[in-house]
């Protein structure tokens, strides 16, 4: 079971499945959206995977037609990503953990993209 949650803890979430796809990314709306060079990311299966803070799910800003970023509407903090609501994974940002010890990136998305200053991390996507 993991745990994570934004800066003030009005969103909270819990994920039974096994996590995957743990990356940074470089696009565009994770550069903006973060106002860092890089995001990090892993998934958990939508299935055993809930909301469970008092502020319920995350406001959802679509930033591309199927895609949907998750933040927290009382601190700001970017907690998750999901495709359409019908797909099997939802994303969550690495540091929205509450332990995220021994989880280190194996890929970088948008590659092309990454400020040239940051060892580029693993394969691409």
């Amino acid at each position: 079971m993991r745990s994570g949650g934004c800066l003030c803890g009005n969103i909270r979430y819990q994920a039974s499945g096994q996590l995957s796809f743990v990356h940074l990314c470089s696009c565009d709306h994770c550069q903006r959206l973060s106002g860092s060079p890089v995001m990090s990311w892993l998934d958990f299966p939508r299935e055993g995977f809930e909301w469970t803070g008092p502020g319920g799910e995350p406001v959802w800003y679509n930033t591309f037609p199927d895609s949907q970023r998750g933040f927290c509407g009382a601190c700001g903090s970017s907690v998750a990503a999901q495709d359409d609501g019908t797909a099997e994974l939802v994303g969550v940002t690495l540091m929205s953990l509450d332990d995220h010890t021994g989880l280190v990136p194996e890929r970088q998305s948008f590659r092309p993209n990454a400020v040239p200053w940051l060892p580029i991390v693993g394969a691409q996507d």
